[in-house]
């Protein structure tokens, strides 16, 4: 795979009591975007932030933002999360609504769609969808909370992906640090995902450059 890999801090392991300085902080450490873990306390077994948030966030970074929508209703929702300034936006099929609907109001605002598969669900659910979205994340982890341990169960999944889809951006979230992210970018994840590893770093410019596989 000749993707360049992208390294994705989620602010779910950011302190919020500065997050502006965090934020600015993984930015000069070279990340490539942010990624907003939206969580509603009923999709997913927590509740975390809205697009009010990110429409500050918005104000003090030039990073793309990707929100990964944990939520049941995504569709409702949809038009908040564009305004708010979104650079792309995915979801599960399991919520409600009409994903293709919610793919082309993406697309015709000029955000990237992508679909979320848990690690209990299977490549072929979202097989239908592939040439229509611009990514798929990879769940390594069941959704809800930071620091959970990676399941490496996702590893053929990842693979599967990449075989069927070699051109799609193909992300990973959960567990991702030194010990993972080598067998994740080895079976084709090109977008990696990770919120404790980089937020806890003593040196985050360094967690940033171990995740592309350097050590510099």
């Amino acid at each position: 795979m000749n993707k360049k890999i992208l390294v994705s801090p989620s602010i779910l392991s950011a302190d919020f009591s500065c997050l502006r300085e965090d934020i600015k902080s993984v930015e000069e450490a070279g990340a490539d975007s942010l990624h907003l873990d939206i969580m509603d306390g009923h999709f997913a077994p927590n509740i975390s932030f809205g697009p009010a948030l990110i429409r500050a966030i918005r104000k003090v970074t030039n990073l793309p933002l990707s929100a990964h929508l944990m939520i049941c209703q995504p569709e409702r929702f949809i038009d908040e999360f564009i305004r708010s300034g979104c650079s792309q936006v995915s979801f599960y099929l399991e919520s409600e609504g009409e994903p293709l609907k919610m793919i082309k109001k993406l697309h015709n605002n000029g955000v990237d769609a992508g679909l979320v598969i848990n690690p209990d669900v299977p490549v072929s659910k979202i097989e239908p969808y592939i040439d229509k979205i611009d990514f798929v994340l990879v769940m390594s982890v069941f959704p809800g909370f930071a620091a959970q341990e990676f399941i490496p169960d996702v590893i053929p999944k990842i693979e599967r992906l990449r075989n069927i889809a070699p051109e799609l951006d193909i992300a990973v979230d959960g567990g991702i640090n030194e010990k993972t992210v080598d067998s994740v970018i080895q079976a084709g994840a090109n977008i990696l995902i990770s919120a404790t590893y980089i937020f806890d770093a003593s040196d985050r410019k360094k967690a940033i450059q171990r995740l592309r596989g350097k050590n510099g």
